[in-house]
């Protein structure tokens, strides 16, 4: 609770600062406004943010759930075949080296305007980090808990289940805690290239109009739908895995 309070005094100093600046210089709003007049934007569209939030939010969502579930398959795919690894070391690689924003226009093209593109997009971001902390984790596991398993007679998936992805749960959890930070980009990259809602299509929408304070207000609300589900991935993250100190609460 000390550390929340010290959060939210350091937050209104911040905002305190901001508004005094911008009424000391005089700044014009479609430049700078001020965190007043963001939250009184904020009060004004409260039915169209929460709208436009809760679309990004599913997007954002999803694209976690994809993501990690398709690096998940990967890493348990490189470790469980040294042919599957070589073979997907390089989609790996490809797959953190190629900008999405590379890419957005294509992915538009190919899965059109709707949901679907976001999806895609928010998975490429989140699949890598998912994909690597896992892989690392497995292929991490003491070697004497593997030698142990195979001369009492395990197998590969034996080996797996019962050893190597127990000890990969906390890199497992890093992992996607990585991913839930970085959910948030996918989805708004979507948006910006090609989209009829969400908090991105809000943002062009309403910078185009020079109307900054909304600019500003679906920025915050990202901002907070960020950190709302990176908590709630951590604390269940943390209840699972209670054990691991990497999961531990700070």
């Amino acid at each position: 609770m000390a550390a929340i309070g010290r959060a939210l005094a350091i937050t209104f100093v911040l905002l305190a600062l901001w508004e005094g600046a911008v009424r000391l210089f005089g700044l014009p709003a479609y430049i700078l406004p001020g965190p007043l007049r963001i939250g009184l934007a904020m009060w004004n569209n409260a039915d169209v943010l929460a709208h436009n939030a809760a679309i990004t939010l599913g997007e954002m969502l999803l694209g976690l759930v994809c993501g990690s579930a398709l690096g998940i398959a990967c890493a348990l795919a490189m470790a469980a075949s040294p042919l599957a690894r070589r073979a997907m070391r390089p989609v790996l690689l490809v797959a953190q080296a190629l900008p999405v924003f590379a890419i957005a226009p294509l992915l538009v093209i190919w899965f059109g305007f709707g949901l679907a593109s976001k999806i895609v997009m928010a998975s490429l971001i989140i699949f890598f980090p998912v994909a690597s902390a896992f892989h690392d984790g497995l292929a991490r596991t003491e070697q004497g808990l593997v030698d142990l398993a195979r001369l009492n007679g395990a197998g590969i998936a034996q080996t797996l289940r019962f050893i190597r992805i127990p000890a990969a749960l906390p890199a497992l959890a890093s992992g996607l805690r990585v991913a839930t930070a970085v959910s948030p980009i996918g989805a708004v990259v979507g948006e910006w290239v090609g989209a009829s809602a969400g908090l991105g299509y809000l943002m062009l929408y309403s910078n185009a109009r020079m109307q900054t304070d909304m600019v500003f207000a679906a920025l915050a609300i990202l901002l907070a739908v960020a950190l709302l589900l990176f908590t709630l991935v951590d604390r269940v993250l943390t209840r699972l895995l209670p054990w691991a100190p990497e999961t531990a609460p700070a």
